[in-house]
């Protein structure tokens, strides 16, 4: 039983609860108002949600009548709730207020109106009302284009930076003192839709609320506008909105952005006049194409694949995406020459059912129009841009398998144009035109694989320019699988190009990074439905044994891409607390963006894995990049070039161009418009491509390089498991392994056992074709490798090491080398110093107890970027870790690698890191942004 104390202090400690939560309540409701909200659309929605959700009373909504029977946004969620909804068709007659109207605002009782992209037409005696009075959401940063077309103008006349004010109504056209304002970025080639939906929207809402509860707490400032500055333009219309082609392009390029999508700037083509939508300045070369008349051009204009290409009288171009015609029919404008584009599609009878309820979505929305025929045009019918989503989603729910966009809508306004849109979607015949792969099929490990073997540049397969080519080779059994191009200069520039112009331009960089991230997934889904496939040509290119292969050439591939594919939502910047510029503010953050185009040029031992280590991290980030595989290992990078396709992943974003390092490599690394390289391979090349990227354009480097990674094995380990695993740590893949232990040492007391247990397993070992599943050790990669290795052993025992084991090629076809073990291997010697890079345990003994000795042999060296140490005694086994100069210390395990866990090295094998989440800063960028306020 609870005893009196007990219940006492239950009693009291409910007490303080129920005191706390009247206070926290008090405090939640005190300093809130009695709104009236004057407005309309999906943004005065929102901000009538918001304002309710803090606490404030919404005492009145004054919006516009319904259109064609439908209420506006604002009034339906305010009616939704009981909110006393008004709509009123207008507030005065031959400029007076009409007093029933004014009576009828001023019963609600308002202490503040809220006026979210309120008309100027509301009588004083109804601004001024209110115990405080009346703010409005304006989209500029006033005093600078006043008027209703200010975001329109904010890209006409080529702003740096757009934002929006919330001001103070009074008398004058958006002249009323400032209350709050907020500045962003000017993209490139940003549109009011951008604009709007990226800044304008969410955060124009953030701050109505905030204006709101200034005004509530007492804190809320009025400054007067300065009249220094100031600009009004008028409200941009059709027939004002015609483009002059006597100007430089990025003025002719602003003028069209800054018209789209309302009203829509034009030109004359062909003597009609055409609409201009997405308009892009061409950074690169001007593609080919077909020359067209645009009317006060002193150039032609050019149909190409990428759009109408326009010049300016700076003969700088610009290029158009999308052209629509006096009918309301808007085109792609790579188009425009196609005489199958107006062409009728005879329907199927379920078609002709798709079609009719189709025709039903129509008429329920267009429930103003009496019957819905051919052609009926959606927006000369009263559409707006909510009836446009309603639209593709009631079609998606109904005709599912038809993925349907927005713009789709736009380009498709009649019924029989959506029809015929609709159907060549449900066939698939409108989609881009299909990949074509010359592929090289092999039928092998009991399945046939198709294997492209060109360079892949801008989302196609092609040729080197120069047409060479070479072979790539099976090194199981020395024969040639096929010949891969052999890309030039000219293909690398290419290649970084279409990197650049889909960076820049494409829909990858404007893409929400939660779909790039769905688009990471899909690829990474992929490559797990090709695993066998992408496995079998890993091993017939590597000699990866398969099962190996399988496992971690490709298991790891695939997490790695699943593990970057959930960054892509989740990179951040950070505020943080700088000194204040009284009696200003500051606000200071931090973004973290995107470098542009990258290099990454990876090696030929794990040829797919090395791939998605660095390329996952690098488009997660949303880069663009060139890739250049191993010479003598292509094949597995095309194939991914591939399936990128297949996932979605637009043109340009990813390019493969194989061939040499010394003249692909050296043009990356030279090329000044490659913001970043990642490279994996020798120290040496590492060195070159670090110089080579300063002299270029000082471009970001991360380099992983050679290795000596050393293994310390004390008497107190586990005998078993280090035996195991210290063979594991030499062994796996060959030996072929940039962790590797370059070098073991051995606690004297246990040397000699532990050699001999080596040596009995390595016999054991099956020698042979790595697509047998009971194969344990495959052939070295290529040949040159192989006879280096054989210098290397050779070389061993010239110096007095002892060679225990192997130290020979196996004597069958192929590339094939004894697994061998050296002991009484001395400080000063070659095979102690440097890396074999193959199937070479190198072993030297320490004195029992000489910890502090062991490590300073083991840091005795230029490279660190793995180690490990097999120890029972844990205090021991953190000595060691602290002390061992390496990026990856492994305790009691080995090859222990993890997508979360940063990989990297120290010294000479280099620095920045694959895998985890810094890998993604090795391909960003970190912007400070400090705002006075």
């Amino acid at each position: 039983m609870v005893g009196f104390r007990e219940q006492r202090l239950i009693l009291c400690n409910w007490t303080y609860k129920l005191i706390m939560f009247h206070i926290l309540m008090s405090a939640y409701y005190q300093n809130k108002l009695k709104l009236a909200l004057i407005g309309q659309s999906l943004f005065g929605q929102e901000v009538y949600t918001n304002l309710r959700k803090q606490g404030h009373k919404v005492v009145g909504v004054f919006t516009v009548p319904d259109k064609d029977g439908k209420a506006d946004p604002l009034a339906v969620v305010a009616e939704k709730e009981g909110t006393p909804v008004f709509k009123f068709p207008r507030w005065r007659v031959k400029g007076k207020p009409i007093p029933e109207v004014v009576e009828a605002y001023k019963a609600v009782g308002a202490e503040l109106n809220v006026m979210p992209f309120c008309s100027q037409f509301i009588p004083m005696n109804v601004i001024d009302f209110p115990k405080h009075g009346s703010i409005i959401y304006h989209p500029s940063v006033l005093p600078r284009h006043r008027g209703a077309s200010a975001i329109n103008w904010t890209l006409i006349e080529g702003d740096k930076k757009a934002g929006f004010s919330i001001f103070w109504a009074d008398d004058g056209l958006d002249t009323g003192p400032i209350l709050l304002q907020k500045e962003c970025p000017v993209e490139p080639n940003d549109t009011v839709d951008t604009l709007y939906n990226r800044f304008l929207f969410p955060e124009g809402i953030k701050a109505m609320v905030e204006a709101v509860q200034l005004i509530a707490d007492g804190k809320a400032p009025k400054i007067p506008q300065s009249e220094e500055g100031a600009s009004y333009e008028g409200i941009q219309k059709k027939a004002n909105a015609k483009v002059n082609m006597a100007q430089p392009a990025e003025v002719i390029h602003n003028w069209i952005r800054g018209h789209d999508k309302v009203p829509g700037a034009w030109v004359v083509i062909d003597g009609k006049p055409v609409t201009l939508y997405s308009s892009s300045m061409l950074s690169g070369s001007v593609p080919a194409g077909q020359p067209i008349e645009v009317e006060g051009a002193s150039h032609p204009g050019l149909i190409a694949k990428s759009g109408l290409i326009l010049f300016g009288s700076d003969g700088k171009a610009l290029q158009v995406k999308n052209l629509q015609f006096e009918d309301r029919k808007m085109i792609p404008a790579s188009k425009y020459f196609s005489s199958d584009e107006a062409a009728s599609l005879d329907l199927t009878d379920d078609e002709k059912k798709m079609a009719e309820e189709i025709r039903a979505i129509w008429k329920g929305i267009l429930s103003n129009v009496p019957v819905i025929d051919d052609t009926t045009d959606f927006f000369k019918s009263g559409a707006a841009s909510m009836d446009v989503v309603r639209l593709v989603e009631e079609v998606k729910q109904k005709c599912r398998g038809v993925q349907l966009q927005n713009e789709d809508v736009y380009m498709a306004t009649t019924f029989q144009s959506f029809i015929q849109m609709f159907v060549r979607r449900l066939r698939g015949e409108d989609q881009e035109e299909e990949l074509v792969i010359d592929y090289v099929t092999k039928d092998v490990n009991n399945m046939t694989v198709k294997m492209p073997y060109q360079c892949f540049i801008n989302g196609n397969f092609e040729d080197a320019e120069d047409g060479k080519a070479y072979s790539t080779v099976n090194p199981t059994d020395g024969s040639v699988i096929c010949k891969v191009s052999y890309a030039s200069v000219a293909d690398v520039d290419r290649a970084v190009s279409a990197a650049k112009e889909a960076f820049d331009n494409g829909p990858w960089g404007k893409m929400n990074p939660r779909d790039r991230g769905r688009l990471l997934y899909r690829l990474a889904d992929l490559m797990e439905e090709h695993q066998e496939e992408l496995a079998t040509i890993e091993t017939i290119d590597s000699g990866a044994v398969y099962t190996l292969a399988l496992k971690t050439h490709v298991g790891m591939s695939i997490q790695t891409f699943r593990y970057f594919a959930g960054w892509c939502d989740k990179i951040q910047g950070s505020t943080i607390p700088i000194n204040q510029a009284r009696p200003n503010r500051n606000l200071t953050f931090t973004k973290k963006e995107p470098l542009g185009v990258c290099a990454i040029v990876i090696p030929w031992n794990y040829p797919l894995m090395m791939l998605a280590w660095k390329s996952a991290a690098c488009l997660a980030a949303g880069n663009t990049l060139v890739l250049k595989p191993a010479q003598v290992t292509p094949l597995t990078a095309l194939k991914f070039a591939e399936l990128t396709v297949k996932a979605g992943i637009p043109k340009g974003v990813i390019n493969i161009v194989p061939g040499s390092g010394g003249l692909v490599g050296q043009r990356m690394s030279d090329h000044p418009d490659i913001r970043k390289l990642g490279f994996t391979g020798s120290t040496p090349i590492g060195k070159q491509i670090m110089k080579s990227c300063a002299v270029s354009n000082l471009k970001k480097v991360s380099l992983e390089l050679g290795g000596k990674s050393p293994l310390i094995i004390f008497s107190d380990c586990d005998m078993d498991k280090a035996v195991r695993m210290g063979m594991s740590s030499v062994y796996f893949n060959k030996g072929e392994n940039c962790i590797a232990a370059g070098r073991l040492f051995v606690e004297e007391s246990i040397h000699d056992e532990y050699i001999r247990r080596v040596v009995e397993e390595i016999k054991k070992m099956k020698i042979g074709d790595p697509l047998d599943r009971s194969t344990d050790h495959g052939p070295q990669n290529h040949k040159a490798h192989l006879d280096k290795l054989v210098e290397y052993c050779e070389l061993g025992v010239k110096e007095g090491a002892t060679l225990v084991y192997g130290g020979r090629q196996v004597d069958r076809q192929g590339f094939f080398m004894e697994p061998t073990v050296f002991t009484g291997v001395e400080d000063h010697m070659f095979i102690a110093k440097e890396e074999s890079f193959g199937p070479v345990m190198v072993v030297s003994k320490f004195k029992d107890g000489d910890v502090d000795g062991v490590l300073s042999r083991a840091n005795n060296t230029e490279f660190g970027l793995a180690s490990g140490v097999f120890t029972r005694d844990i205090n021991k086994a953190m000595y060691v870790s602290e002390r061992l100069e390496a990026g990856t210390v492994f305790v009691n395990t080995y090859n222990k690698t993890d997508v979360a866990a940063p990989f990297g090295g120290f010294k000479q094998s280099g620095f920045g890191k694959d895998l985890g989440e810094e890998a993604l800063h090795e391909y960003l960028r970190t912007k400070a942004v400090t705002v006075e306020y």
